[in-house]
């Protein structure tokens, strides 16, 4: 754990490689994931900002290193140089929209409509968009489940369901897309 909900934000983190889970916890303890952050990432700006504790836990994933950039340091920088300042709000603003994506994608879209485009999204060599190619999910289903506002079951019944209709194969953490254009157009 790297911090706790409730925890001051004394500054925002930086991973420089790794991975790291954002989440809340439930009453009941179940787990929301909010985010996966990787290398490049940050987290904790708009709190440290505000002045407010975290409103979530992140927990490195795997072995990860982290930069802490301390409230006071980049209130100096924010001060000295207005470039730095210009990252500073293009970077909350991907958040932002970000935020809104996920947002509209789980008020507006159904389950599979998620998984599909989650999929669709990993296609990280950028295929021609014809071409099968295979997806290796970054972390593990629940996590990717939690991430897409589904329950674990839901999310292998619409894997299952979707290599029924000959759309992909699973094979643990790899799953290949058959058929993209036919995945694309998938109801």
């Amino acid at each position: 754990v790297i911090v706790n909900k409730g925890d001051p934000t004394e500054g925002f983190h930086l991973v420089v490689y790794g991975q790291v889970k954002l989440a809340l916890t439930t009453p009941q303890g179940d787990e929301k994931v909010v985010e996966i952050i990787g290398p490049g990432f940050s987290f904790g700006e708009a709190l440290m900002f505000m002045g407010k504790p975290y409103i979530v836990t992140a927990t490195a994933l795997v072995d990860s290193l982290l930069l802490h950039v301390r409230r006071e340091t980049v209130f100096e920088g924010l001060a000295r140089d207005p470039h730095f300042a210009q990252k500073m709000l293009a970077g909350m603003s991907r958040k932002l929209h970000s935020l809104v994506s996920d947002l509209e994608s789980v008020t507006l879209k159904t389950g599979r409509e998620r998984v599909i485009g989650y999929l669709l999204r990993q296609d990280a060599e950028g295929a021609d968009g014809d071409a099968p190619f295979t997806v290796t999910l970054p972390v593990s289903k629940a996590i990717v489940a939690s991430r897409l506002n589904l329950t674990p079951e839901h999310f292998s019944r619409i894997l299952h369901e979707l290599a029924v209709d000959g759309l992909i194969e699973v094979a643990g953490r790899e799953v290949r897309i058959v058929d993209p254009i036919r995945l694309r157009a998938f109801p």
